[in-house]
């Protein structure tokens, strides 16, 4: 039990993990939206087009997190002031403002004396450095993600299978879209310190798809991936901790192969559900019925 103990007893360690179970919540309830809507691009996108603030915000000495907000922000507006245009497909605005976005990153950070710690911070995240003040932080923004998430949910519900028919209802699917974007902006901002932006795709798809495989309602699919992401989070600190590896990058690699492993014992129950039901077709039900022969005094 030392193994699994030890590494809590200190007082940062214990932090990065309350922060990350924060954030595998926020992440198991966007996540589950991300995977039904198929949005993944849009949630890599974001986190890449948090670079240009944060960069800024390093150079000026800004707060990293107010930088990251206002880019993510801006880069969700545009992608929805592009989609609205029409002139464009929704993938290729999307491609568009993270190619550039990135770039526009890049050419800020170049010009840092801290280059590299900043531009490795900001991709792969800094879960052990988190502090009260980002707990804090990532409580507020889980609560913001749960009210996102309840008071929309009905059109994110109806939007998904049929935009026509949430118009109809009255339920304004173009709202509801500008509300997903935002809740995809949140998780993202949220997790940047945990996971960095390159890898918080992760743990946004990574729970959600394994429990994907067990359940059939979303509130069910958002609270087991919430429980999985949590899941994620122990085992990649504990990674961390004993193999000397990056934090954050643990953290996702834990969150992919759980979801490999859902699918993978997924895959075997139903084989053996499939091989019972076969055997129990194969098998006789009762007593086969006895066949009446006439006496020999019958005519």
């Amino acid at each position: 039990m030392s193994v699994l103990t030890e590494p809590f007893g200190t007082e940062f360690m214990l932090r990065a993990l309350l922060g990350g179970a924060l954030v595998s919540v926020i992440c198991g309830i966007a996540g589950t939206w991300v995977v039904i809507r198929g949005m993944a691009f849009l949630g890599e996108a974001v986190g890449h087009g948090m670079l240009p603030g944060v960069a800024l915000a390093t150079v000026v000495g800004a707060p990293v997190l107010l930088g990251g907000v206002v880019s993510a922000t801006a880069m969700s507006a545009a992608i929805g002031a592009l989609q609205r245009r029409g002139r464009v497909s929704y993938d290729t605005a999307i491609g568009l403002l993270f190619v550039g976005m990135l770039s526009l990153g890049v050419i800020i950070v170049s010009h840092s004396r801290s280059f590299a710690t900043d531009a490795t911070a900001l991709l792969f995240g800094d879960v052990l450095a988190m502090e009260d003040a980002d707990v804090v932080v990532l409580l507020v923004a889980l609560l913001l993600t749960a009210a996102i998430a309840a008071g929309f949910h009905r059109s994110f519900v109806v939007a998904a299978f049929d935009p026509r028919v949430a118009q109809t209802l009255g339920l304004r699917p173009g709202l509801a879209q500008v509300a997903l974007v935002a809740l995809v902006t949140v998780a993202v901002v949220a997790s940047y310190q945990a996971v960095g932006t390159l890898l918080v795709i992760g743990l946004l798809l990574g729970p959600v798809v394994a429990a994907n495989r067990w359940t059939r309602r979303i509130p069910t699919t958002m609270t087991l991936a919430s429980a999985l992401g949590c899941l994620s989070v122990l085992v990649g600190l504990l990674v961390s901790w004993h193999a000397a590896t990056a934090a954050g990058a643990s953290i996702a690699c834990a969150a992919i192969l759980l979801a490999a492993l859902s699918a993978a014992l997924r895959g075997v129950v139903d084989l053996v559900r499939a091989r019972s039901a076969d055997h129990s077709h194969q098998q006789p039900v009762g007593p086969a019925p006895a066949v009446a022969t006439p006496s020999k005094g019958t005519a």
